[in-house]
């Protein structure tokens, strides 16, 4: 803007030089001395303008490469503003990948889990009849790999998803009255039976089942109410399992 007025006044003082009034003789002469001083004047007030000009014109080119380094610092910004667009990006798949490794880390773990025991582990002892289904406690432990089964209270729980292969055994003398049979639970659920009815000598049965748990589920062996259950250190009625493989 104040190039532009510079501008427009230069053009009036040249404008200005040029236009002389009609004058007598006599004027002439006096009027000469005056054009002198006034061409001074305006050759002095060009070469001002000049100097403003030259100085406006510097101004200008500074500002130029003022505005330019920083329009190369805006894009630099811009620059940093989507390398960490993609580094958040990256993270974030990064913390996903590790919140999935946090999921697989019991089964990467629990690699290997069994367990197999009998009822007691020292002299003999006859079970039932009860008034009502018996969880039974096979509290002689020869394997517990993992620590799934509980030999207090008879509960195996599940430490990973998959698939497990459960075996129980139940041997009892034989009675009239009374068979020998068990029953084995899922989280409350009848799954399988075992049971023999024998009136004398002795009678055994077994069964076995593959099933998917989850991750907290429980299986146990519960006795049937009528029945008797027989066991001793020769270990003849025993509860067994083991993980086939992680899901």
């Amino acid at each position: 803007m104040e190039t532009k007025m510079l501008f427009t006044l230069f053009l009036l003082i040249c404008w200005l030089s040029t236009v002389q009034p009609e004058m007598t003789p006599d004027k002439k002469i006096n009027q000469h001395g005056k054009e002198d001083e006034n061409e001074k004047d305006i050759h002095s007030v060009l070469r001002e303008m000049t100097t403003m000009l030259a100085k406006q014109s510097v101004q200008i080119i500074y500002l130029q490469k003022e505005n330019e380094a920083q329009a190369a610092k805006l894009r630099d910004v811009d620059n940093l503003k989507e390398a960490i667009q993609a580094q958040t990006a990256k993270l974030k798949t990064t913390e996903e990948k590790l919140a999935e490794l946090d999921k697989l880390k019991p089964q990467l773990q629990v690699k290997q889990v069994a367990f197999s025991a009998s009822l007691v582990a020292t002299g003999q002892r006859h079970f039932g009849p009860f008034s009502a289904l018996y969880t039974l406690a096979f509290k002689h432990v020869i394997t517990n790999i993992g620590n799934a089964y509980n030999p207090n209270t008879g509960v195996f729980t599940a430490p990973v998803k998959g698939a497990y292969h459960f075996e129980f055994y139940i041997y009892g003398y034989g009675d009239a009255s009374h068979g020998s049979g068990a029953i084995l639970f899922k989280n409350g659920r009848h799954i399988f039976i075992a049971y023999e009815h024998q009136p004398s000598h002795t009678s055994s049965s077994s069964n076995g089942v593959t099933l998917i748990l989850e991750v907290g589920d429980v299986v146990y062996v519960r006795q049937r109410a009528t029945a008797k259950i027989f066991d001793s250190v020769n270990c003849h009625t025993t509860f067994s399992g083991h993980l086939l493989f992680t899901m």
